[in-house]
C-alpha cells in the first residue's frame, strides 16, 4: 500500500482518521413555517475564508463599503472558531449547524480510511466515498454526505418546503458545509468557471459570469489598484525561489489558479450571487430564504503570499468594495434581509516577515516531524517491516499505520509521543483516547485548555490517533512552494474571527466578549422568530441594542 502522504488528493490541503459512526448531539427541529411581518425573509450568510480577527482589524479604519456598513450592526470582534481543527471543511461546517466539529463530524479538509476498496485512502470531507465520478477528469463526487447535523437552510425547509436554499463558493466543501444536503442550488469554481451542482437548472447568472471569465482568462488582466493605505505593506520576502509582498495580482492567459487565488473570484462569486438573488425571487416570496456566501480569494492570497503583504491589504479593499456593491443591489430590491459575516478559521503569516516584523520565535518545522519519518524511526527501533504511522503533515491528525499489529498500536503511540515531544517545535501530542476524556467543552473559548480545543473538533474513527500540536507561530510548511503560509493550529490567530450581524434599522453596537461560530445559527433562528433548537453546541446571542431582545 502506498504511504499516506501519497495518496493526498491534490484538490485540498488534507488531515487523517478512520471512518466510524457516532452519533451527534441531539437537535429538535423549529417548527415554524413563514416569515412573520417583522423578521426579515432573506439570511445571507457569507463566509471570508481566512479572514481573521488580526487581518480583520488591521484596516477597519479604511473600510468605506459592505465591512463598513456590517460595523454599523451588532459586532462581536472577539469571535471564535473555538475548536483545534482550523481549516476550511470544519470551519464551515460550524457556521450554519451550531455544531462544533466533534459534532459535525467534519474533523478536518479529509481524513484516512484504511477501509476503503480502493488505492486512495483519503477521505476529503466533501466527498461521498461510496459514489462513482461519471467523467474520466472527475476525482470524486462532490457531496455533502459527511456531514451528520442539518444547516439553517435544512431547518427551514423540514417545516417549510418553499424555502429556498442556495450557495455560491470558490470552493466546493464551503458551499456544502454551508448549505448541506437541501441545496436547491449551489454552485463553485472548477477551475475555468463556476459549475452549477444544485437540482435547480440552468443558471443565467452562472452563464454569463463564465463568460466574463472566459473573456478574462483568453486574454489576461492588467494589475489591479493598490489603495494608497497598502503602500507600506508592499515590501519584498524572498520565500524559497519565490519574492512575495508587492504582487498586485497580473493575470497571464489561461491561468485559471491565478483567477481564484485573487480578489477577481470573489468578484465573480457576488456577482453571481446578486443574479441568484433575482432568479430565485429570495426574499421575495413570504417565506424565509437562506443565501449562502463564501469568498475564497483571501484564503488562496494568504497561502500564496502570507497575511501582511501587500497582496493580502489588496484582497481586503477589494472585498470591502464589493460588498458595498452586493448590499446595495440588494437594497435596491426591497428585500428584508438580515446578514451575518464571519471567517471559517484565521491564519498565520510567513515567518520569513514575521521575523522581520520582531516574532523572534517564527520558523518553519524541522521536517523531520513528518509522520513519515518519525514512523520510520519507531519501525527501525521495534523491528518492523511495515511502516508505524501515517499521515500527511507534521501536525495534526496522525495515524498508527494499519498494518501494524493491533497488540502493538499502544507501544507505537507511547513512542510516537516521546519522540514529537522532544523536538522544540513541539508544544503537545494527545492520543484519541486523552482528548475523549473530556467533555466537549463550552463556555468562554479563551480559557479552554489544549486537550478541550481538539475535543470540540474530535470525532473517534475519523480523527488521529495521535493529534501533533506545534508551538505558536512554527509554520507547518517546512520547504515552501505554492503554499508558503497556512492554518490549521489550536492557537488564537487561527482561532479569532470576525462575526458581525446587520439588517436594516438595527442599532449599532460592539460587544468585545467571545462568541463561537455555533452560536451564528441559533442567533439567526432567534432574529427569525424560530424556537430554539435543543442540543446545539452554541447559544443565541442578542443582537438587538435596547430592552427587547432578539433570542425571545
Amino acid at each position: 500500500m502506498k504511504p499516506l502522504a501519497a495518496l493526498i488528493p491534490a484538490f485540498a490541503l488534507l488531515a487523517g482518521g478512520c471512518a466510524a459512526a457516532q452519533e451527534p448531539a441531539a437537535s429538535t427541529p423549529p417548527a415554524v413555517v413563514p416569515s412573520s411581518g417583522d423578521s426579515p425573509t432573506l439570511v445571507v450568510a457569507i463566509s471570508v475564508d481566512q479572514l481573521s480577527s488580526d487581518l480583520f482589524e488591521q484596516y477597519r479604519a479604511h473600510y468605506t463599503g459592505g465591512l463598513a456598513r456590517l460595523l454599523d450592526g451588532a459586532v462581536f470582534p472577539n469571535g471564535y472558531q473555538a475548536q483545534a481543527a482550523t481549516e476550511t471543511c470544519p470551519g464551515h461546517s460550524t457556521i450554519l449547524t451550531g455544531f462544533y466539529p466533534a459534532n459535525t463530524g467534519i474533523i478536518a479538509n479529509g481524513w484516512a480510511d484504511f477501509t476503503v476498496a480502493r488505492d486512495n485512502k483519503e477521505i476529503y470531507c466533501a466527498e461521498d466515498p461510496a459514489g462513482v465520478p461519471q467523467q474520466s477528469e472527475e476525482r470524486f463526487v462532490a457531496s455533502s454526505i459527511n456531514l451528520l447535523v442539518p444547516t439553517l437552510g435544512g431547518r427551514l425547509k423540514a417545516v417549510s418546503p418553499g424555502s429556498r436554499n442556495v450557495a455560491i463558493s470558490g470552493k466546493d466543501r464551503a458551499a456544502l458545509m454551508m448549505a448541506g444536503p437541501t441545496a436547491d442550488a449551489i454552485f463553485w469554481w472548477t477551475g475555468k468557471g463556476f459549475g452549477n451542482f444544485g437540482a435547480s437548472g440552468p443558471s443565467a447568472s452562472v452563464d454569463r459570469v463564465n463568460a466574463q471569465v472566459a473573456a478574462t482568462l483568453a486574454s489576461g488582466a492588467p494589475a489591479l489598484p493598490v489603495p494608497s493605505y497598502c503602500d507600506s505593506r508592499s515590501i519584498p520576502f524572498a520565500v524559497g525561489e519565490r519574492t512575495v509582498g508587492t504582487g498586485s495580482f497580473v493575470l497571464t492567459a489561461d491561468d485559471g489558479r491565478g483567477f481564484l487565488a485573487s480578489p477577481r473570484s470573489d468578484s465573480a462569486v457576488l456577482d453571481i450571487a446578486e443574479g441568484l438573488v433575482a432568479e430565485h425571487a429570495l426574499g421575495g416570496r413570504g417565506v424565509v430564504d437562506v443565501l449562502s456566501i463564501s469568498l475564497s480569494a483571501a484564503d488562496y492570497v494568504g497561502h500564496g503570499y502570507g497575511t501582511n503583504g501587500v497582496e493580502s491589504c489588496i484582497t481586503v479593499a477589494s472585498i470591502d468594495r464589493e460588498l458595498g456593491d452586493f448590499f446595495a443591489a440588494l437594497d435596491a430590491r426591497g428585500t428584508d434581509y438580515v446578514v451575518v459575516l464571519t471567517a471559517d478559521h484565521g491564519g498565520l503569516d510567513i515567518p520569513e516577515r514575521a521575523i522581520a516584523q520582531g516574532a523572534p520565535d517564527a520558523r518553519r518545522v524541522d521536517p523531520i516531524l513528518a509522520p513519515e519519518a518519525v514512523g520510520a524511526r519507531i519501525s527501525e527501533a521495534m523491528g518492523f517491516d511495515v511502516p508505524a504511522l501515517a499521515g500527511d503533515s507534521p501536525f495534526g491528525d496522525v495515524y498508527v499505520h494499519p498494518l501494524v499489529p493491533a497488540e502493538r498500536h499502544a507501544e507505537v503511540l507511547s513512542m510516537a509521543q516521546g519522540l514529537y515531544e522532544a523536538h522544540p517545535d513541539v508544544a503537545q501530542t494527545y492520543t484519541s483516547a486523552q482528548i475523549m476524556e473530556v467533555d466537549i467543552p463550552a463556555g468562554d473559548p479563551r480559557g479552554w485548555s489544549l486537550v478541550e480545543r481538539l475535543r470540540a473538533s474530535h470525532y473517534p474513527g475519523r480523527s488521529g490517533d495521535l493529534l501533533v500540536l506545534l508551538q505558536p507561530e512554527v509554520t507547518p510548511i517546512p520547504d515552501p512552494g505554492s503554499y508558503i503560509a497556512t492554518h490549521g493550529s489550536p492557537w488564537d490567530y487561527d482561532r479569532r474571527v470576525p462575526i458581525l450581524f446587520w439588517r436594516p434599522g438595527i442599532a449599532n453596537f460592539e460587544q468585545s466578549l467571545p462568541i463561537v461560530t455555533p452560536d451564528i445559527l441559533p442567533t439567526l433562528m432567534g432574529v427569525l422568530g424560530m424556537p430554539a433548537a435543543e442540543g446545539l453546541d452554541g447559544v443565541c446571542r442578542d443582537i438587538v441594542a435596547g430592552a427587547e431582545s432578539s433570542c425571545e
